[in-house]
């Protein structure tokens, strides 16, 4: 409780003490009446009489000059559209362009694109993202968190613009029509703010228009600049979207035997605008068929593994809806809706949704709002009634960029009991509120976070909390961090990922940077981690990791750590996680464990067509060794698409009775992009794990701009490489076509 008050002081001291300022450049944006042709040439007369956003600063490798290869943003509007053009000039010949292919919303390391990013509501907090390559291929998604991390960038958000390029001699150009119905602004706004970062390959660099220091991601929004309006922006009119769907498709299980079935389905979603900043999605019927399956990994720990959300109904605006807690502690996470566990074989399975809404966006600049309601189908053959799932979210911005969120979850029967996860008992419904206080420096040198989380149950049993707080202190050489997190034995979040309760946690992190001023080390340095867990009865799992870091002015990189881990079971564990059902011999709960071993990872220049990453671990574990041999390579045979291979191998020996194992999964993939229009992913995974090998074929045709048509194919072998005899036993097959329409009313 010290320490959380501690951390309470110091997370309002640097939010309202360190007044630190953004030097931010402005670009003007004035209506036009002409015509523009999206054809990437700018060659209409409107583009002559722009004043462009140039004078683009690198972020990598360096940061403390402007590009070498520069890039010039135009911009105009009319009623319907915000129209972006580029010019990126070039050193390099046309044929050293990296196109990783023709596949919209493309993402890595070094492919060459410019990106445009819009925030509206200028809070630096959230940001919609449009790119383009010199093919005209485009991406577009979102930044949520103020774009601090990897994973605070997604593509998985999908809408209606249009956009082309043209390679010329010795720089190419692209126009964008982005329409205003596309994205939330509030009414009436006459500055968004804005940025654009260009990724030119052939000269491994890295630009923004407004300077962005190096130890942050190109598209971290504090770092914007500011779009000027002509005139305060109208309401774009009536915004409705209608997005029905058909699908029909055949599967058969083999594993139980069933006759092959022939399924269908009609059902849509309806997009309105209620404001320009406050949207409502409708959606009856929903199917995920064409969703990409998961990319299998082999699981050695003790816990659940974390897959991201793909869903288009839930991404806008997820994380108003995700963000709360902890990464180990969230009390919502959308993928527990339409997906139920089978308690007999405790197994996933499919749960059928029969609709529901997501209202979500701002009541006005400072003030956001959510909620959600979806109604799953009753599952008789697992004892599962229709239950109904509830969320509403509310984020009130205070300070520059810091904020107060509030959430109550609510998981429902009305007709029947359902079993709930954590006492394995009849139960109705389950409750979870929170409060969080999300801490964010303008400048993003202090970042941090305090929660209290309650869950609510028919048992009552008291501890029924969640709580934690983090403190960051971020520069371009030093990374201070601190984490920690007490959950209560009781605290239940049925529709949250909550990786176990009854456990308490302190993480400290330091890391230091030296950025060399010449040589083939861009930059390098060491990390130390301490990871302490405990409980009522004392310690459970503790952790020393020291790590360092290169990267290289190539892009290649490689980490080296050792770690030093103590571990304390809770509950009965088999480390290969795959024990012998009729002769079960597993670490028994109470028992102490001290090992400690190495891992480490190089990664090759991702520019050249040939690439490869190596991953390698090695050491004590538990009570035996493991070693992990992961590499990957893969083949762009651009602008076509690429072939990658995917391997891990675990080898873990156990002291008899316990068993040992060695674990394979091999995914080898194809992605092949016959146009801008036509994709086609086809990909195989086989694990020895869950002896089972995967086939997955997704043809996806975007016939019209948001709009496709889909064929997926599934298959699934039993596979075992101890046991070549009991191989290629089929489980289960799936043909499935999906059409989906985007209408404008």
């Amino acid at each position: 409780m010290r320490s959380s008050i501690g951390i309470a002081l110091i997370l309002l001291l640097a939010t309202s003490v360190i007044a630190q300022e953004i030097s931010r450049k402005t670009i003007n944006i004035n209506e036009t009446d002409a015509l523009i042709k999206i054809d990437g040439i700018l060659d209409e007369p409107v583009w002559k009489n722009i004043i462009p956003a140039k004078d683009f600063y690198q972020t990598y490798p360096y940061d403390s000059s402007l590009s070498n290869t520069q890039c010039e943003i135009y911009l105009t509007y009319d009623k319907i559209n915000i129209y972006i053009g580029t010019k990126c000039n070039d050193l390099e010949p046309i044929k050293k362009f990296v196109i990783l292919s023709k596949r919209r919303d493309f993402r890595g390391s070094g492919i060459e694109s410019v990106n445009i990013l819009l925030d509206p509501f200028m809070d630096q907090t959230n940001a919609y993202s449009f790119g383009i390559n010199p093919l005209g291929v485009q991406k577009e998604g979102l930044v949520v968190n103020g774009g601090n991390q990897s994973e605070d960038f997604s593509l998985d958000w999908d809408n209606k613009w249009k956009g082309e390029s043209f390679i010329g001699d010795g720089f190419w150009t692209s126009e964008m029509a982005i329409p205003f119905k596309t994205i939330r602004f509030p009414e009436g706004s006459t500055k968004w703010y804005f940025n654009s970062y260009r990724v030119d390959s052939k000269t491994n660099e890295r630009a923004t228009w407004n300077r962005v220091p190096r130890n942050f991601r190109p598209y971290s929004l504090s770092y914007t600049g500011e779009l000027i309006w002509d005139k305060p922006l109208p309401k774009p009119g009536a915004n409705v979207s209608f997005i029905p769907f058909i699908s029909s498709g055949i599967n058969k299980d083999f594993e139980e035997g069933t006759e092959s079935s022939f399924q269908s389905a009609i059902g849509g979603d309806v997009k309105i605008a209620l404001t320009t900043s406050l949207n409502l999605d409708l959606t009856l019927n929903p199917d995920f068929s064409q969703v990409e399956v998961d990319k299998q990994v082999t699981n050695v720990d003790r816990f659940e593994i974390f897959f991201p959300e793909k869903r288009q109904f839930f991404l806008e605006n997820a994380d108003l809806f995700a963000a709360f807690g902890t990464e180990d502690a969230r009390p919502f996470f959308s993928r527990r809706i339409g997906v139920a566990i089978d308690t007999s074989t405790g197994s996933n399975v499919q749960n059928k949704i029969y609709g529901g809404f997501r209202l979500n966006g701002k009541l006005n600049r400072r003030l956001r709002v959510g909620l959600l309601n979806m109604q799953a189908a009753e599952d008789k053959e697992i004892q599962l009634p229709s239950i109904n799932y509830t969320v509403a979210a509310v984020q009130q911005q205070v300070f520059s960029r810091s904020n107060v969120s509030a959430f109550v979850v609510n998981k429902q029967s009305f007709t029947d009991t359902f079993t709930d996860k954590l006492f394995e008992e009849p139960v109705k419904y389950n409750r979870v509120v929170g409060l969080d206080y999300n801490l964010a420096s303008i400048t993003n040198k202090w970042t941090g976070k305090i929660f209290y989380h309650h869950s609510f149950q028919e048992q009552k049993p008291g501890k029924q909390y969640a709580h934690g707080a983090s403190l960051r202190y971020s520069t371009q050489k030093w990374e201070v961090e601190w984490n920690h997190t007490l959950i209560g034995e009781n605290y239940n979040a049925e529709v949250g990922f909550v990786k176990r309760t009854n456990i308490n946690s302190i993480t400290p992190q330091i890391s230091y940077r030296f950025y060399p001023k010449k040589g083939i080390i861009n930059n390098h340095g060491p990390e130390s981690t301490i990871r302490y867990f405990w409980n009522n009865e004392g310690r459970t799992d503790q952790l020393m990791r020291f790590s360092y870091d290169i990267r290289f002015q190539n892009n290649a990189s490689v980490r080296i750590s050792y770690s030093n881990e103590h571990t304390k079971l809770i509950n009965d564990f088999d480390p290969t996680r795959s024990p012998d059902k009729d002769n079960p011999q597993l670490l028994v709960a109470g028992s102490d464990y001290h090992y400690q071993s190495y891992w480490m990872r190089f990664t090759s220049d991702t520019r050249k067509l040939f690439s490869y990453e190596l991953k390698h671990s090695g050491g004590e574990y538990f009570n035996g060794t493991k070693y992990e041999y992961s590499p990957s390579i893969t083949y762009r045979f651009q602008p076509y698409g690429s072939l990658t291979l995917d391997y891990s191998y675990n080898r873990i020996k156990l002291p008899p009775p316990f068993p040992s194992k060695d674990i394979h999964l091999i995914g080898p993939r194809v992605d092949f992009t016959i146009s801008k229009k036509v994709f086609l992913t086809n990909f195989m995974q086989f694990n020895t794990q869950n002896e089972n090998v995967n086939i997955n074929a997704r043809l996806q045709w975007r016939f019209r701009p948001a709009s496709d048509l889909f064929l997926v194919y599934t298959d699934n072998y039993f596979f075992n490489f101890e046991d070549p005899n009991t191989n290629w036993i089929p489980r289960t097959r799936a043909l499935v076509f999906k059409m989906t329409y985007w209408l404008n009313l």
